[in-house]
């Protein structure tokens, strides 16, 4: 029933299992970065925009910070102090991370970057940073997007980026059960093809899923491509295993339970701050074999969120479910008439989904929807040309960025009844500060990334010309004012980004004073002397 993989042997290089070579500054490869010449073709579509790309500095040319610690010696095959570690594991991927590291500023460094090999590796780290009084920032594969990974607090002797990718094994796999203990450090390629063997998959791909790991997922309450049913990666954890400064918390393995409030609970979505989690028992699904997809088009956007409304509540349960508002679907090229573009996608693991499909495009056609011939699978079709454009936009986000022009995404969920509220006052208000802020109206376009019987996901792109040298200050702006308006209208501050340190104002004004101080009482209890990843969810003693 259980198949046990063995562990990787350590080696000499502190970083096991190197990836394609990845951007330092970037997102995800270097070799899919985009070129100077269609840097400067896309500035061109915005007005405004720089007239030629920031350079990517040369890491070499740079400046760190002086490393402020070294480890000791039973530790030291595990850490590395090499500038290009320290640069890359400096920010995250979110766009005044990118903005900040064309510019060299590489000031918030960490000191060491540590890899572990094993759990009791991460063990015997954090008990010597706890003596140091080093800050540890767990890191999975730096793709947050809300300044999770990047330190900001004062108050520690030094800093430790803790890199869990050498943790990136498929443990044991249970048929029957139909789950794995699986190794935190796994990035989304590996570990799903390590469950492909026994015919199984977790279901579970975030637009980050090549460049981000199930320890991540958990620690942000990760949102998957999937827009129903399972949409966050919560819904497909058994149990946990988290390292905290006190003890190794382990849950119990269980489809369920009634005893008390949930032990996995605490850990999901903490962001690192009250523990490392170092592994977990997932609960996987068969492999689907009948895939179909089709895209339907309306002329109103009103009347196709309420078409999408009546799908999230028929029980169908399509895969995919994406809504495009005439922006969105103009940049994504699979629309240029100003019609608005619903994806959907049926999937199954049994047998044909076409009746499943039909059932779909059917409620679409009763709100004023207009549908092609439903395609098996998705290449050639609108469906595959708004998959490569999704894919490939965190690209063309850093091309812009290089350009100093403003692409800021943020993402949130509300209530049915609020929706159309909410989508019109963005809009309309955010639209107000980004022509306040740049000069310009700029774009606001929307998608709602993942449907509910009882609410929507949306899912807003912000992008206007920037000043060089002031891109940060003005995404900051443009970003509280989001957060403002969000919070206004009773939507929350995150769907499935996570809260980082970018949007701890609008987490602190959501939720409820209770919480907040049961919350303290936790990280003064699991993190005693405040090493993990300060300033994430809570402000650090006496700051």
């Amino acid at each position: 029933m259980v198949d046990t993989t063995a562990a990787a042997e350590p080696g000499s290089d502190p970083r096991p299992n190197t990836p394609a070579r990845r951007s330092w500054w970037g997102w995800g490869t270097e070799g899919q970065a985009l070129p100077d010449a269609e840097c400067r073709a896309l500035g061109a579509l915005v007005p405004g925009s720089a007239a030629d790309p920031l350079p990517v500095p040369d890491i070499a040319a740079l400046t760190l910070p002086k490393p402020r610690l070294a480890p000791p010696s039973a530790l030291a095959r595990l850490m590395s102090d090499a500038p290009g570690e320290r640069a890359a594991h400096t920010y995250g991927k979110a766009y005044r991370d990118i903005v900040r590291a064309l510019s060299g500023d590489l000031a918030a460094a960490p000191d060491q970057v540590a890899f572990p090999r094993s759990e009791q590796d991460v063990v015997d780290i954090l008990d010597w940073a706890t003596g140091a009084n080093a800050a540890v920032v767990p890191y999975g594969a730096g793709s947050s997007v809300v300044g999770g990974v990047e330190y900001r607090a004062g108050r520690h002797n030094a800093v430790v980026s803790l890199d869990l990718s050498g943790l990136d094994r498929v443990l044991e796999t249970d048929r029957v059960s139909r789950a794995a203990r699986i190794q935190a450090g796994a990035l989304g390629p590996a570990l799903e093809t390590q469950l492909r063997p026994h015919g199984l998959t977790l279901r579970h791909f975030p637009q980050s899923f090549e460049f981000s790991t199930l320890g991540g997922w958990l620690a942000t309450r990760a949102g998957g491509h999937y827009a129903t049913l399972h949409t966050h990666i919560d819904d497909l954890v058994e149990s946990l295993r988290v390292v905290t400064p006190v003890g190794v918390n382990e849950s119990l393995r269980l489809p369920g339970s009634g005893a008390g409030p949930s032990p996995d609970r605490l850990f999901l979505g903490s962001e690192g701050t009250l523990g490392v989690i170092t592994e977990a028992w997932m609960r996987l699904q068969d492999r689907p074999r009948h895939k179909a997809s089709v895209t339907v088009r309306f002329d109103d956007f009103r009347t196709a969120t309420d078409a999408v409304r009546a799908i999230a509540q028929s029980g169908l349960n399509p895969a995919n479910c994406r809504l495009l508002d005439p922006g969105e679907a103009t940049v994504s090229g699979v629309a240029h008439d100003g019609t608005s573009i619903l994806v959907l996608g049926v999937e199954s693991a049994l047998g044909p989904v076409d009746h499943r499909l039909a059932e779909l495009v059917a409620l679409a056609r009763d709100h004023g929807g207009t549908s092609a011939p439903p395609i098996p699978g998705a290449a050639g079709s609108a469906a595959g040309t708004w998959r490569s454009a999704f894919l490939r936009m965190p690209y063309v986000r850093d091309a812009l960025a290089r350009m100093s022009v403003i692409s800021e995404t943020f993402e949130t969920a509300c209530t049915w009844d609020r929706v159309p509220g909410l989508y019109e006052t963005v809009r309309r208000e955010l639209g107000a500060v980004v022509e306040k802020v740049t000069g310009s109206t700029g774009l606001i376009n929307c998608r709602f990334t993942h449907v509910y019987p009882d609410g929507a996901a949306p899912y807003f792109t912000v992008i206007a010309p920037g000043r060089r040298g002031d891109e940060v200050a003005m995404w900051d702006e443009i970003k509280a004012a989001a957060m403002q308006i969000l919070g206004d209208h009773g939507a929350t501050v995150t769907h499935h980004h996570a809260v980082g340190r970018d949007h701890r104002p609008g987490y602190d004004r959501q939720r409820p004073d209770p919480f907040a101080l049961a919350l303290r009482a936790a990280k003064d209890a699991l993190d005693p002397a405040g090493i993990l990843n300060p300033g994430v969810l809570l402000d650090p003693p006496g700051e």
